[in-house]
């Protein structure tokens, strides 16, 4: 498929929520059967129509919402005892995981290479103690668990999206194409998101112009006149996560309507069951997404998360059902 995103974008709607675009009710293939094993297999799903934000919330919009409601986020607060049986208490202190590239070449794909968990971290600090957002305030916030999207959303009367309506979303219309814009990653050489080029994690071009985040809507919309569906940040659902699709249905009568994943006990990663901390599904890729390491800069691509774990690299954004108030 090689139909342009600019070639489908949806008229305006009255009525808009300011800074939300209306995404139609439609049957689409979800997932993808080329690619990671989590995203298989591709199924059809049927998806109501709703609002989403055109954009991931910013650390401008976050600020306000915390200036109004005081809300202390998960990075900033001391982990407890309790919840991590056997930790050493040494290591219970307020911070978050900090991507941190090293200065050679790694062969090992152990993360703890790249990601440091750093003392100070969140939202407000998304480096550490000694940074600020005082020139990103239009960057996508970051250091977000999912309690504090939720809480962000219901703070503005709206909610986040499932996985089946991110994904239509992303994909701006275009069912079956590769990216949210078309089949190629870069058409005529143009970076379409912020995504990494070179290889990771030690070497990074930069030749979109970014070494980590970028403000929101640099990069062109896609067919429903979304920015940054992909690449960027990673964006919470409140999906739990499962390690592949469902089988697509036997006959079209029973195609799923707006699906939702698995429970919560389903989700918990097996390596560290003792903790029960359940994961939700992220979508989108982010910055560092690379095609030397992960491919994952696409509609389709999905990654757990840990509800309790918050890093330089995902963020969310909302939705308004229709019929929901507000």
């Amino acid at each position: 498929m090689n139909v342009r995103s600019a070639d489908i974008v949806q008229p305006a709607r009255e009525g808009a929520p300011a800074g939300m675009v209306f995404v139609p009710g439609s049957t689409y293939v979800m997932g993808s059967d080329d690619h990671y094993p989590e995203e298989a297999p591709a199924h059809p799903v049927t998806v109501d129509g709703f609002w989403i934000d055109e954009a991931p919330v910013t650390n401008r919009q976050f600020l306000t919402f915390v200036n109004s409601t005081g809300h202390i986020t998960f990075a900033e607060k001391r982990p407890l005892a309790e919840d991590y049986p056997g930790a050493d208490p040494a290591n219970l202190r307020a911070g978050s995981l900090v991507f941190t590239p090293p200065d050679h070449p790694v062969r090992s794909r152990d993360i703890r290479q790249w990601w440091v968990f750093t003392l100070g971290a969140n939202w407000r600090h998304p480096l550490g103690r000694k940074s600020s957002i005082g020139t990103i305030l239009d960057h996508p916030v970051v250091h977000i668990a999912y309690s504090d999207a939720l809480a962000f959303a219901r703070w503005a009367g709206k909610e986040l999206p499932t996985e089946a309506e991110w994904e239509l979303a992303a994909r701006g219309g275009l069912d079956g194409a590769e990216f949210a814009w078309g089949d190629e990653l870069a058409p005529g050489g143009v970076h379409m998101a912020n995504t990494w080029q070179g290889i990771f994690p030690h070497e990074n071009l930069e030749e979109d112009g970014f070494a980590r985040t970028s403000p929101i809507k640099t990069y062109p919309a896609n067919g429903y006149g979304i920015y940054d569906m992909i690449g960027n940040v990673w964006e919470w659902t409140v999906d739990f996560w499962t390690t592949q699709h469902p089988q697509p249905a036997a006959k079209p009568c029973c195609i799923p309507r707006n699906p939702r994943g698995t429970d919560a006990g389903g989700s918990i990663d097996p390596r560290q069951a003792e903790l029960h901390i359940p994961r939700r599904v992220l979508k989108g890729g982010s910055h560092l997404c690379a095609p030397s390491y992960c491919r994952r800069y696409r509609p389709a691509a999905r990654h757990a998360q840990e509800i309790d774990t918050t890093t330089s690299h995902v963020g969310f954004r909302c939705v308004r059902r229709t019929g929901q108030n507000g």
